[in-house]
């Protein structure tokens, strides 16, 4: 660990107009800064080869919390605490808040932002696992317009995105589950704060007269990337929910999931959590 930080170029852009033009001229050699809770630290540590970046924490277009028929959108910028504060994320979307009351300390909870934890692109990370299971789309945007993709296909790799050269992430969309469904989140850590997960899981469902009308389930730090588990979905989705289809859900998953041994845990033990937690989201009552 460095004691002092490597010299940088940082441009502060005052429009989203202006940060969108220095991608676009220069694609590749610029990175945004917004709260620099992983940035910084990488860069201190000597672990980042990138000098230039351009804040834009001060981009008034990529911050709020807006509503509409169908969807909650979230602006890039808003931070981990302002998601905490928000009525409608708490009272529709519990999953995503309470991952934001689980990432760091309150001094990351002030300044990191959930643009920034998507880009960043962890498979550690506290809240994607939540973004998934609610089915977010990402709008990104550049100088030659802007594109909603599906979240579920913005990880292409470990630390990797489909993100362009040119493009940032503006905004996520999510759409409003049904009144009634079960939202399910569960952090595992060394720890019960300020701990980089071992499991992260997050499951929505929406039965109907005991049976599985919908489910989404996503985990956290069990592969590459932040895992969408759509072969155990497939597998529950239009079935009654009982011991059954909970057993063979829980038979799926540990195929489905690719976890590791490494400094914080297990392959081993992250499997064995990964089942625990599903049969603690499937179990009654429902």
């Amino acid at each position: 660990m460095r004691a002092y930080l490597p010299a940088y170029e940082l441009v502060v852009t005052r429009t989203l107009e202006d940060a969108l033009a220095l991608l676009r001229d220069e694609p590749g050699a610029w990175r945004p800064l917004a709260g620099g809770t992983d940035l910084m630290v990488l860069l201190e540590a000597g672990r980042l080869e990138h000098r230039k970046f351009f804040s834009v924490r001060q981009l008034a277009e990529l911050r709020g919390i807006e509503e509409s028929d169908g969807h909650v959108t979230i602006g890039a910028l808003t931070t981990y605490t302002e998601v905490q504060r928000s009525r409608v994320l708490a009272r529709e979307f519990p999953m995503l808040v309470r991952a934001a009351g689980e990432t760091g300390g309150v001094a990351i909870q002030n300044r990191g932002t959930l643009g920034g934890n998507i880009a960043n692109a962890s498979p550690a990370a506290d809240s994607p696992p939540a973004l998934l299971a609610y089915g977010a789309e990402v709008e990104l945007v550049s100088s030659r317009g802007s594109r909603w993709v599906a979240y579920a296909d913005f990880h292409t790799g470990y630390k990797q995105t489909l993100m362009q050269p040119d493009e940032l992430i503006a905004r996520v969309r999510l759409p409003r589950p049904r009144e009634g469904a079960r939202h399910f989140y569960r952090k595992v850590g060394t720890r019960r704060a300020q701990a980089i997960s071992k499991v992260c899981f997050a499951g929505l469902a929406e039965l109907d007269g005991g049976v599985v009308r919908e489910v989404r389930i996503a985990l956290g730090s069990v592969a590459p990337v932040v895992l969408r588990c759509r072969r155990t979905e497939a597998l529950l989705r239009g079935r009654r929910l009982d011991a059954e289809s909970a057993g063979a859900a829980l038979e799926e998953i540990a195929k489905e999931i690719a976890p590791i041994d490494d400094v914080r845990s297990t392959a081993r033990y992250r499997a064995r959590v990964a089942r625990n937690l599903l049969a603690e989201f499937l179990a009654p009552p429902f």
